[in-house]
């Protein structure tokens, strides 16, 4: 009996899985031959890494390019909204949030979105849709660093005001997306979305 028990759970995990792998797909980007992982989530295609194109504007955390091929590389906001390729864009805040509700609401997002690894103290998510979030961090107006591993940041295309815009964040001790209205000159990663 036990052993049809472990079948059915092995066929159980294995489905899960192929309802990830079919809706998996890679796209490159033209201006540099970068080829990045795309995932589709609620209906939208999105990038499944952050962005990685060197960007006039952008930097690599800690200005160590080895950061950059981890977490991809941190743009202020004016560049984030033209830093994706052609097809793609920067996502509106409703498009994340069209995004958060797709995985079951944002107080779970972010467990459903982090990456099986790679986040501090074992703040790993379940990456149950590939999206898999990395922890880039974030840069400030000074030139300095913070929190890589910790938490992550990303832009929206959503602007509240002239001088500060919409972001979402991860942390590694917390299973949410949250949001906040941050600094236009902040550095945070960029996830591409394609157009309809």
């Amino acid at each position: 009996m036990n052993k049809y028990i472990l079948i059915a759970i092995v066929a159980a995990a294995l489905a899960g899985f192929g309802a990830y792998a079919q809706n998996a797909n890679t796209f490159k980007d033209s201006r540099d031959g970068k080829t990045y992982k795309t995932v589709k989530v609620g209906g939208k295609t999105w990038m499944a890494e952050n962005l990685n194109f060197a960007a006039k504007g952008s930097k690599c955390y800690g200005n160590n390019a080895g950061t950059c091929d981890m977490y991809g590389r941190l743009y202020n906001w004016d560049t984030a909204l033209k830093a994706c390729p052609a097809g793609y864009h920067l996502p509106s805040d409703g498009e994340w949030t069209a995004l958060t509700d797709a995985v079951g609401g944002e107080g779970i997002a972010g467990t459903k979105l982090k990456s099986a690894d790679g986040w501090y103290d074992n703040g790993n998510g379940t990456d149950n849709y590939g999206w898999s979030a990395l922890p880039g961090g974030v840069g400030y107006s000074d030139g300095s660093f913070g929190n890589a591993g910790d938490n992550g940041c990303w832009w929206s295309a959503t602007e509240n005001a002239a001088s500060s815009a919409r972001g979402r964040y991860m942390f590694y001790d917390l299973g949410n997306v949250g949001w906040n209205y941050l600094n236009e000159t902040y550095l945070c990663s960029v996830r591409c979305v394609q157009d309809n």
